[in-house]
């Protein structure tokens, strides 16, 4: 339990600094679906990545209720790709290489620290394939 509080607590700290850098309040990154609104704002420069979703967390829902498997399966492969297209471009704002957003990809605990308490420097949302 205290491992698990340790890395809460130096991934809070890391997702501050990851707000702070990009101009945007650090305490932001502890309200849940403000902290979404803003980081689709670092990654994306507008809220099309939380509009999108929005919309993926609420067709979610109906699948869960309806029990449509089908469904389902195609709600959590848009979710995993919208996951994949916003750890993308949030490196590229860093302007981090494919290795370290490789990284982000399959290790946040680990990378998003890093990114926020690292020497990187936010320089504004960017096209995926610059």
């Amino acid at each position: 339990m205290l491992l698990g509080i340790v890395i809460g607590v130096i991934l809070l700290i890391g997702n501050w600094n990851v707000f702070s850098k990009a101009g945007k309040p650090g305490w932001a990154c502890i309200i849940p679906i403000y902290s979404n609104y803003i980081m689709s704002v670092i990654a994306f420069g507008n809220a099309s990545h939380f509009i999108a979703y929005i919309v993926v967390t609420v067709l979610y829902q109906i699948t869960i209720s309806t029990g449509s498997l089908g469904l389902l399966v195609l709600v959590l492969i848009a979710a995993i790709v919208l996951y994949i297209l916003y750890i993308i471009k949030l490196g590229k704002a860093f302007e981090k290489g494919a290795g370290f957003i490789f990284g982000m990809i399959f290790l946040p605990f680990i990378f998003m620290p890093i990114l926020g308490l690292g020497l990187s420097y936010y320089v504004g949302p960017k096209k995926i394939f610059d």
